[in-house]
């Protein structure tokens, strides 16, 4: 009895210092073991693909014949020398402004009606989500009758009015903004609910003290809600832009053919090297028009980045 007890004693402190061990490792590598499922959905689902993508555009690679040679840079090349690159970049970058600035602007009020003491709240909020949740195929069929040249809705209430009838699919302009308004029916909502969580946040001592000292709605709108809202404001910004520069499924459903217009008027990047792929079978020159569009997003979301510091630090040295 005497031993049996002894040596339990013994192996008490043991059994503390391997508890205290585990304790250790459980604050060192507990956060990282629950982050950990994400970063390896990332690299299943992101980060291979793209390193995957990178390979297949250094060769010559078609759906049938596979992986080819070896050609290093030639398709990068290629695309680059191609003067329907350059236009597809360029209406990406047009549809992405014409949706873009006027989206943010709209759910910014939106979000302002919102946020005040509106009977039946959550009808509303949830209101402005439909659109959102409204399958982006039944949204471009939709919206590309709507723009019909000759049959349309909106040419027969303008033919009403005593305004010619838009050539939405010829005139570039015309279908970009067609294309422009099916994102912006899409996402305003949705920016807006995030828009309007900010604004929530926000201390309603600011208000009341801005209304005791005279201020007016517009002008605490801008002086309290704009600033206070800017790290929200700067979010919608970023993803805004990587979903506009990734469009694909208003331009390639805005007409029966699907391959942006009939000069390009609306072909975006996406669209290119989506004809790359499953029209000319060539993967290698599709992936690299993937690659370089990572590259543009990459690029600009660097620049938001800098305005985003340069905001930052504007405001710590605020008085």
């Amino acid at each position: 009895m005497t031993t049996t007890t002894l040596r339990r004693v013994d192996r008490s402190p043991r059994r503390i210092a391997f508890s205290q061990t585990l304790g250790r490792w459980d604050i060192k590598f507990s956060p990282y073991l629950y982050i950990s499922p994400f970063f390896l959905l990332f690299a299943v689902v992101g980060l291979f693909p793209l390193l995957y993508t990178g390979w297949v555009s250094l060769h010559a690679w078609d759906l049938i014949g596979g992986q080819g040679d070896f050609v290093g840079l030639d398709n990068f090349a290629f695309v680059l020398s191609q003067a329907t690159f350059w236009k597809a970049l360029g209406n990406t970058f047009s549809i992405f402004l014409l949706s873009a600035v006027p989206q943010i602007a709209v759910a910014i009020v939106i979000a302002a009606v919102l946020d005040q003491n509106l009977r039946g709240k959550t009808f509303w909020r949830m209101g402005v989500l439909i659109p959102y949740i409204i399958m982006p195929v039944a949204v471009a069929l939709i919206f590309s009758n709507l723009y019909g040249d000759r049959y349309g809705l909106v040419n027969t209430l303008l033919g009403h009015i005593g305004v010619p009838a838009i050539q939405w699919h010829s005139n570039p302009l015309a279908s970009q903004l067609a294309i422009a308004t099916m994102v912006n029916f899409r996402w305003t909502g949705y920016n807006a609910l995030i828009l309007l969580a900010g604004m929530q946040a926000i201390s309603r001592d600011y208000y009341e003290a801005a209304e005791i000292d005279g201020a007016g709605p517009v002008r605490r709108f801008f002086s309290i809600t704009v600033p206070q809202l800017r790290p929200t404001l700067i979010f919608v910004i970023i993803t805004a832009t990587i979903g506009g520069l990734q469009i694909f499924d208003e331009p390639k459903l805005f007409d029966q053919t699907g391959t942006g217009g009939a000069n390009g008027q609306w072909l975006t990047l996406t669209l290119y090297l989506y004809n790359l792929g499953w029209t000319q079978l060539n993967f290698g020159r599709a992936s690299a028009v993937a690659w370089l569009l990572f590259l543009v997003i990459v690029i600009i979301g660097l620049v938001n980045l800098a305005i985003t510091r340069l905001i930052a630090s504007n405001e710590g040295v605020r008085p």
